[in-house]
């Protein structure tokens, strides 16, 4: 039996939706199964076409909430680094404060070193 937690092909589907438009045309089909009528299928089909629909809108929903998110994450980090620029710019780059928002106060920081003085390229 086929792994029903996974979807149906859709080269399946479309040779479904073709049966299913020849069964139509069928006359005198009477299955004795009443879950196999025209009308249990059609059914069957229109909750399917339903379900496409309500998946295709969740999903344009969740795309537009994930830029809703991006745009807001880029925003709160765009006027941090602006809060940040005018912290340094009122308390100083080796102040407390510039170290309260996680960054290294000037002091902090290595000053340049120099290369050997061989001058040699070492190859």
């Amino acid at each position: 039996m086929a792994n029903q937690t996974r979807r149906v092909k859709p080269e399946s589907l479309g040779d479904d939706e073709e049966g299913f438009a020849a069964l139509q045309a069928i006359a005198g089909y009477a299955p004795v199964n009443q879950a196999y009528t025209v009308e249990a299928i059609a059914a069957a089909r229109a909750r399917m076409q339903s379900a496409w629909t309500t998946e295709t809108q969740a999903d344009a929903a969740q795309a537009t909430a994930r830029d809703n998110s991006v745009e807001a994450e880029w925003d709160f980090h765009n006027l941090m680094l602006g809060a940040k620029d005018q912290v340094k710019a009122q308390f100083g780059r080796d102040s407390n404060e510039v170290q309260a928002l996680k960054m290294k106060k000037s002091s902090e920081r290595k000053s340049p070193r120099r290369g050997s003085g061989s001058g040699g390229s070492g190859a």
